[in-house]
């Protein structure tokens, strides 16, 4: 039976089902030929002598990685970067890996040379040896067996390249991807720490912190990050963490050589490895638990000497401006005390408290955990008796509760001057009382001239002066009788002789 050909829009739409059929099982578009790269020998599948040195795919110097194959002349398949190729084990990537990318890629005819061959014995020593006609077990000789046909004059060259890279190669270990990032906080500081990198030896990588600088850059970032290397950090509280507990937090971005090669394929002929670029890895970590924030109170006051106590304002702030607070939001408690010494003068202000003043009270102060900071008023009990009264306040770390002591510095002891004229003031003595019963009036010891002589009283007259004759008795009595009369006569004479009208 005849049929017709099949119409040209037909045939375009087959075409078409069938290159989707073909995406769809994932077949990779046809690749290009490898191309000849550095080296000596014959550039062709089979030949005498054989090629012995790189194969350029684009840009990438490309190695043989099955020995005794022909030469990769057809078109060629980039199959990316892998670490799973033809059974090879990480040991022998990475090997292949340092070389092709170390010596590699490279014009160099008698270097690539080199590279060929420890890399084609790295994957089968063996076969190496022994697949153009060598019998014997040296790696030299049997690379000296080929390259006097090859390229007599560079044999010697290549054998001294191929031995040292492979010895090179298999020094390499396998590199550790991963690792982990320790951060430490100073038990006495935890404005300090330390940040440590826990990687492969051969890693390199970068460190960035949040919440924390490098001490001896006093920025947050690094580059020359080496494995095991300790690094000092500085960890002060933001004025963001509003005085709550805070977390440094480090990340890390390393890189090792990769134990994978860029595998490419060509069917029927060579398999060949380019370079493999580094793994890169990143790590995390962060405080085990959060940084108190450390701070040192200080302490302004003012004092006052009232209804017999001395009473003090107390002005209780953080030196850097930042009161910590507890996990909860409260804010953390400081406990205060203030000696009250007692002198009969004003003393003179010093440095620290004379060795022979003994405190006479003493005032204790703690902070509102709701409030933190501010001014507090404190007032002693009654004070002893008059004299001029100086208190003495100090904060002490070993005075604090135990979950403030984190808190604050080592060895943290603030304390006042000694008399600070806010600080000192005199209760004087009271003046003495008036006796509320009248004074009697002191009496006369003179009396007035009489113009006559005195004469008796009469009894009457006696009378008159509210006095009995009993309480006249004695000396003193009969001289004021006498006193009496007299007056008594004067006053009588005088008004008889004062004439009448």
């Amino acid at each position: 039976m005849h049929h017709s050909p099949p119409s040209r829009r037909r045939t375009l739409a087959a075409l078409g089902v069938i290159a989707a059929l073909l995406g769809g099982l994932g077949i990779a578009p046809a690749a290009q030929a490898a191309d000849r790269g550095t080296g000596f020998g014959t550039w062709a599948p089979l030949s005498r002598t054989g090629w012995h040195g790189s194969m350029r795919v684009g840009d990438v110097h490309t190695y043989c990685i099955h020995p005794g194959l022909p030469v990769a002349t057809d078109a060629t398949t980039d199959r990316g970067i892998s670490s799973d190729v033809n059974g090879l084990s990480p040991q022998q990537l990475v090997s292949i890996n340092y070389l092709i990318s170390t010596y590699g890629q490279t014009d160099d005819a008698v270097q690539a040379a080199g590279v060929g061959w420890a890399v084609k014995a790295i994957v089968d020593r063996d076969t190496t040896l022994h697949s153009w006609g060598y019998a014997g077990n040296s790696f030299p000789e049997a690379i000296d067996h080929i390259m006097r046909r090859a390229s007599p004059e560079n044999s010697a060259a290549v054998q001294d390249h191929a031995v040292r890279y492979l010895a090179e190669a298999e020094a390499i270990d396998v590199p550790r991807v991963g690792g982990a990032l320790t951060l430490t906080t100073r038990d006495d500081d935890p404005t300090r720490g330390t940040v440590t990198a826990e990687v492969d030896a051969t890693a390199t990588g970068t460190l960035h912190l949040d919440n924390a600088v490098f001490a001896d850059t006093g920025t947050t970032d690094r580059s020359d990050v080496r494995a095991g290397q300790v690094y000092d950090i500085v960890a002060p509280a933001s004025s963001s963490d509003q005085g709550r507990p805070y977390t440094v937090r480090a990340t890390g971005a390393f890189a090792v050589r990769s134990a994978a090669i860029h595998h490419f394929s060509t069917p029927g002929q060579q398999e060949s490895a380019g370079p493999a670029g580094p793994t890169t890895f990143t790590l995390t970590t962060q405080d085990a638990t959060p940084r108190p924030v450390r701070f040192a109170p200080r302490i302004e006051t003012t004092a006052r000497i009232e209804g017999g106590r001395f009473v003090d304002l107390v002005t209780v702030s953080a030196t850097d401006g930042v009161w910590p607070r507890h996990a909860d939001g409260s804010f953390v408690v400081i406990a205060a005390t203030a000696d009250v010494y007692r002198t009969g003068a004003y003393p003179a202000e010093a440095e620290d408290v004379p060795s022979n003043l003994t405190p006479v009270m003493r005032l204790d102060l703690r902070t509102d955990p709701l409030a933190g900071a501010g001014t507090y008023e404190v007032a002693s009990d009654t004070l002893p008796g008059p004299g001029v009264y100086t208190a003495v306040w100090r904060v002490m770390r070993d005075d604090q509760d135990a979950d403030v002591v984190a808190h604050l510095p080592a060895g943290y002891h603030w304390q006042e001057r000694f008399a600070s004229p806010t600080q000192t003031e005199q209760l004087a003595p009271e003046p003495p009382r008036a006796d509320p019963s009248p004074s009697p009036t002191p009496s006369s010891t003179s009396s007035p001239a009489a113009s006559a002589p005195a004469s008796p009283a009469p009894a009457a007259a006696l009378a008159a002066t509210g006095m009995s004759a009993a309480s006249l008795g004695g000396a003193g009595g009969a001289a004021t009788v006498a006193l009496g009369l007299g007056v008594v006569a004067w006053a009588f004479a005088r008004r008889r002789s004062t004439p009448k009208v």
